[in-house]
């Protein structure tokens, strides 16, 4: 069975409300005390749900004293439902949908959940991370199990009271109900037995049917809305505000390993508010500790005025001397020279013979994709308090990697994991950087001066000038077409920026990319460029690139063989096949072609069109989401593009929130937009050009897409994230679009190199 669910479905809007849970059910109890405590208190049950077990384990009762929880789920005697949310949020919707799976599978009434952010402990709540659209398909399971496992004990504990069988009962709105007589109790009423209950083996659990949800698949507003607009509750690392902290920033070479010599720290000193300046030695490791200087101040303000006036003597002998135009006219040189065998990646058929037939057309085409650079709405910061008494740290940390954050400073400052108390912040966006912890090691370098908490902020300059950058680099294509209309052979070669001998994201090209299952004669091969400036994963990576230049050849290789472009891809699809069957990760091309041809009809793909106007369409296969776009825009005779209407066709499976979904596509296709324009990475020197948002021009609101219809196929698999896979197609949907509209080939990105605006 599948449903679409157009953008234009109506839902009701709910909107959680967070609560930071000081119930005592986090502590530890005797049975007795439990019970103890819950008549006094009127305190319900906690069930524990340590994911990464066979069984799922309810509150553990010892004699002891304590009560030991690895709570997802506690439900008050006044029928207030908790839901713990163990995933960092950087804007990708998390913290509330998968407490809406929980709420879904327990029998919960949304309006009854008030949702908690559960501590850093990953021996109690499974993994604790985000990135790469795996939240979603790594917790599905989980929080169904954590849900279900509720439900049964709530069941098991009515029809003790009910006199029935617990087959006759179902969860619906917070209640047991008995489906014969319709008698209900509400779960307030049932909280203290339903703790007592056995707790349920994960085999034995039953998932509810997709057809009788009542919470998933329906739009809820985001759990932390309220505390957001109304802007307390310190969600985020810059809210952060600790009796006694005190205020750093931390400047480091332009030139990315330079190492410091002096500084004007006395100078520095004396300025108002100053506490401390002082150097700080790294360990060589750009996502660790780099050599800088520390100022730490009484103010934000003092701090950035201090900044200002510092003056620094920098050793750069062994830093980066990088420029970009350098690097593309190295891979360009690559990409003309004979094929890199040695480099070979893949291979199937044989190419060459292709090439040579004389039945065939072979098309070449180079792409060059730039550098880019995250730009969070907020900057890198982090808050730390050291404990030199016991060498501990508490930090306060914006990171999609906690293990990551906790790994890093055991590595550089000797303090052991198990004495590291991490509090997870709410990110201002990540795309992928707050994976590598620079800033967290800088605050701990400069906290373990001090016996107070710091704050470090980092400028916008400073989040421009040492990001992690999504590479810019080449793709060299070379294919055959038949007197038929058909791609026979095809060769991808991607050329690339390595730092310091190491491939990164953004770099690498999967064996399995399309289209080199699918087409007989293919080959594809990777060469590296050695260079100094950072780079590291960004939104889509591996796919954001390689969507644009593969697609927008693709689109070539239609025009050369005389075909409709979606027709060409189709048929490029082959028969409805899964490579490998039961990986999320691997292409279907039966759901492939269901978005393909829905993005066509919801566009009107083939209409027509006036002078000046064109539809470009593209597919991409990335995290797991198959996705197609179709893109009407116009140029006019001064190259200003006007978007007219964005289509996008989505398969991800069931949609856990529709609101969430929205957003996500809605903001995917707007920042892929936006990046294709006018954006770029230069360095000279070394030196990355751009400091802030007036070198960096990012697209404003008032050149925002308005038109972005969004379709959802809800088929039988099971759910993944979104947060990705809806930006790389937009790009060379609207490179194909401008094609149509006035017969100019995209192949050089950002636009505006070709004079292109919006």
């Amino acid at each position: 069975m599948k449903t679409i669910l157009s953008k234009d479905i109506s839902f009701i809007e709910n909107n959680g409300t967070v609560f930071e849970s000081a119930n005592p059910s986090l502590q530890s109890f005797s049975r007795r005390g439990f019970l103890q405590t819950t008549s006094a208190t009127g305190a319900g049950f906690s069930l524990a749900a340590f994911m990464p077990s066979k069984n799922i384990q309810a509150a553990e009762i010892e004699d002891s004293n304590h009560l030991e929880l690895n709570a997802f789920v506690e439900i008050d005697a006044n029928g207030s439902i908790r839901l713990y949310a163990h995933t960092p949020e950087k804007g990708q919707g998390i913290k509330t949908s998968l407490p809406m799976i929980i709420a879904e599978e327990l029998g919960a009434d949304w309006n009854d959940v008030t949702v908690v952010r559960a501590p850093m402990n990953e021996a109690r709540y499974g993994a604790q991370r985000a990135g790469g659209s795996t939240s979603t398909p790594r917790e599905w399971n989980p929080m169904r199990r954590a849900g279900a496992a509720a439900r049964v004990m709530f069941i098991s504990a009515a029809a003790k009271q009910m006199a029935v069988s617990p087959s006759l009962l179902y969860t619906e709105s917070s209640q047991v109900i008995n489906r014969e007589t319709g008698q209900s109790i509400a779960f307030a009423d049932l909280a203290l037995n339903a703790a007592l209950e056995p707790i349920p083996d994960t085999d034995s659990l039953v998932f509810k049917d997709r057809s009788d949800y009542k919470i998933i698949g329906t739009s809820v507003g985001d759990v932390d809305n309220h505390t957001m607009i109304t802007g307390g509750g310190g969600l985020y690392g810059s809210d952060i505000q600790l009796p006694d902290m005190l205020y750093a920033v931390y400047e480091k070479c332009p030139a990315t390993y330079g190492r410091v010599q002096s500084a004007n720290l006395g100078h520095i000193k004396t300025m108002p508010g100053i506490v401390d300046a002082f150097l700080v030695e790294g360990n060589d490791n750009v996502g660790e500790l780099l050599d800088g200087v520390a100022i730490v101040a009484r103010s934000t303000w003092q701090a950035f005025q201090a900044k200002q006036e510092l003056e620094v003597e920098w050793d750069t002998s062994s830093a980066s001397v990088d420029d970009n135009e350098e690097i593309y006219s190295r891979a360009l040189q690559i990409a003309d020279s004979p094929w890199p065998q040695e480099m070979q990646t893949v291979a199937s058929g044989d190419v060459e013979r292709q090439y040579q037939d004389n039945n065939t057309e072979v098309i070449q085409s180079n792409y060059r994709f730039p550098y880019l650079a995250h730009a969070c709405m907020e900057p890198m910061n982090c808050t730390a308090h050291y404990h030199s008494d016991s060498n501990s740290l508490d930090i306060w940390a914006p990171t999609r990697q906690p293990g990551i954050t906790l790994s890093s400073v055991e590595n550089v400052f000797d303090i052991p994991q198990e004495s590291i108390t991490l509090h997870q912040m709410r990110m201002g966006g990540s795309f992928g950087r707050r994976r590598l912890q620079d800033y967290s090691c800088e605050v701990t370098a400069i906290a373990k001066r001090f016996d107070v908490p710091i704050k470090l902020l980092w400028t916008r300059e400073d989040d421009f000038i040492h990001d992690q950058y999504r590479p810019g680099g080449v793709y060299a294509f070379k294919a055959a077409v038949s007197r038929e209309g058909r791609a026979v052979a095809m060769q991808t070669h991607l050329i690339g920026p390595a730092v310091r001998g190491r491939a990164t994201a953004g770099t690498r090209l999967a064996n399995s990319e399309f289209p080199a299952l699918n087409i007989d004669n293919f080959r594809a091969a990777t060469s590296l460029i050695d260079t100094n400036t950072p780079t590291g994963s960004w939104r889509a990576p591996g796919s954001n690139a390689t969507g644009w230049a593969v697609q927008s050849f693709i689109a070539e290789l239609a025009h050369a063989a005389g075909r409709d472009h979606v027709d060409f891809l189709i048929e490029m699809m082959g028969e409805p096949r899964w490579f490998e069957p039961g990986n999320i990760y691997s292409l279907n091309t039966g759901r492939a072609v269901d978005v393909i041809k829905l993005a066509a009809e919801k566009s009107g793909w083939g209409k027509d069109l006036p002078d000046g106007h064109g539809m470009g369409v593209a597919f991409h296969f990335s995290h797991a989401g198959h996705v197609a776009e179709v893109v009407e825009l116009s140029v006019d005779d001064n190259k200003q593009i006007a978007i007219h209407k964005i289509t996008i066709a989505i398969d991800i499976g069931p949609v856990i929130n529709m609101s969430g979904a929205l957003k996500q596509v809605e903001g995917g296709a707007t920042d892929g937009l936006s990046s294709m324009l006018d954006l770029e990475i230069s360095m000279l020197d070394g030196i990355v050009q751009q400091e802030n948002f007036h070198q960096y021009n990012i697209m404003r609101m008032r050149n925002a897409p308005i038109n972005i219809e969004a379709h959802f196929i809800q088929s039988e698999f099971d759910p993944t994230g979104l947060g990705e896979p809806v930006l790389p197609p937009l790009m060379p949907a609207v490179s194909n679009a401008i094609f149509a509209a006035n017969g100019e080939r995209i192949k050089t990105l950002p636009l505006s190199k070709a004079g292109y605006t919006i």
